[in-house]
Parts: structure tokens; sequence; C-alpha cells
């Protein structure tokens, strides 16, 4: 029987080190762990988060766990036509660094709960020396899609599979414009790895790989506190076509 996946095709974001409890993470770092909340306005609703440091047993290892809620009224309060006023999206991801050597460490997951697909990964994310104002922190990682597949006539008796593995590298780059603006730039390449002949063909947006961008602006209001601009598209939609959000976020 013929059999359809609607799969997922979310962008890795920047995984958001911290040296004690009770002093103040630098936020514009990728690989700071900290306490926080935040809340963003996107053209298809708002989008919730909260992250939790939490006690790795270890004086060199920093860890924390973050959840986030998208797409809160997506009708009444965005712009997509297609958007609506239920959740959209669902993220948990669990992040841990080495304070000796700048290595992180993430657990990735999203889902879509409109298309009732997802995906899951694992990523090795290594900061680099600076040059200057910019930071390179190069990433690698490997996951696996699901999703709850739907026959030719709309039914869902199959319930979830797994259509195969995919791969991803790319990097995250910081440009520090002064002591409170910073710019990101974060290329990420996907790739279909093994699988269904559909999802190895049609995985990432109806192709077998795929680039993505994320471009950043981000002003520290005071130390805990910072106000961001993100825009995320592909080789599929441009940058007009892509998503793009406001969002604030504060060190607890």
């Amino acid at each position: 029987m013929n059999k359809k996946l609607l799969l997922l095709t979310i962008p890795l974001v920047a995984p958001t080190i911290v040296i004690a409890n009770d002093e103040v993470a630098d936020m514009s770092d990728p690989l700071a762990v900290f306490t926080q909340v935040g809340a963003g306005m996107t053209d298809r609703g708002l989008n919730l988060k909260i992250g939790q440091m939490y006690d790795t047993g270890s004086d060199i290892t920093a860890a924390m766990n973050v959840i986030e809620i998208k797409g809160i009224g997506g009708e009444t309060l965005g712009g997509r036509s297609d958007a609506n006023d239920s959740v959209d999206s669902f993220r948990f991801r669990n992040f841990g660094v080495e304070l000796t050597n700048g290595r992180g460490k993430q657990i990735d997951m999203n889902y879509d709960f409109q298309n009732e697909s997802g995906t899951v990964s694992y990523s090795i994310i290594q900061a680099l020396p600076s040059f200057g104002p910019l930071t390179l922190y190069p990433l690698a990682g490997a996951g696996v899609a699901f999703g709850n597949a739907v026959e030719d006539d709309g039914s869902k008796e199959a319930g979830y599979l797994i259509p195969g593995t995919f791969g991803v590298i790319g990097t995250y780059a910081r440009i520090n414009v002064t002591d409170k603006l910073w710019l990101n730039y974060n290329p990420m390449w996907m790739t279909t790895l093994s699988g269904s002949d559909d999802f190895t063909d049609n995985g990432f947006a109806g192709r077998s790989d795929l680039l993505t961008h994320e471009f950043a602006v981000s002003y520290q209001i005071q130390p805990r506190f910072n106000v961001r601009y993100y825009a995320n598209w592909d080789q599929v939609r441009s940058f007009d076509d892509g998503d793009h959000r406001i969002e604030f976020n504060y060190q607890l």
C-alpha cells in the first residue's frame, strides 16, 4: 500500500558557558548555559521559552534543558494565512558544555503538531579562537526523522514511522559590533543519509539536501536582558518568505 509521510524541516538553531549560578553569563555566547525565560512574536504567533540549568556533578561541565512552545495564537496574532490559533510546534533541547575546552553537545527534538512529524538529532559544537570581533563555532551532527504516516485516502492506520536518517554540518558565527550589539550568521547544510526512497529523495523541503540560513541582530539592554531579531530562510524559501521573529530573553 502506498504511504506518504509528512516530514518536518526545522533549521537548527544555536544553543543558548556560565561560570557559577550567582554570576551573569555572557548571553551573546552561543555556548552559554544559564537559567532563562523568553518570549517572542513571529508572523506565525507567539513563542514561549524556558531554560533551566541543572547540576552535572562535575566542576568542569555545565548543562541545561530548554523547552520552547511556538506559534501560539497564530491566526489571531500572526500574519500568515495558513496559521491557526493552536500551538504550531514544540522544541526540547538538552545542551551541555565542557568548560575547559569549549566543546558543546546537544540533543535536539522538534515536533510539528499540524503535520504530526518531527526530528531528533545529536550534534557537537566546538568554539574556535576569535579572530578580532569574529568567533566561529562549527557544528556536526546526525539524527532521525519521524512522523505519522498518511495513507492515500487520508487515514493514518500505520501510525508513527521513522522514514530515515540525516546529517548536518555548519557553523554558528558571532560578530561583536560593540559590547552590547552583536550579529550572528548560522548556515547549516542538511542531507538525507538513509531510509525510504521518498525520504532520501525529498526529505528536506522536497530535496535530498538543503542549505539553511539564520541571521540575527541582538542588543543587550542590560546584563540579564536582551532583545533579538531573527530571520530564517533556505534554498527553497527566499528571505522575504522565510520566518521572522522578535525575541526577548531574561536570565534568571
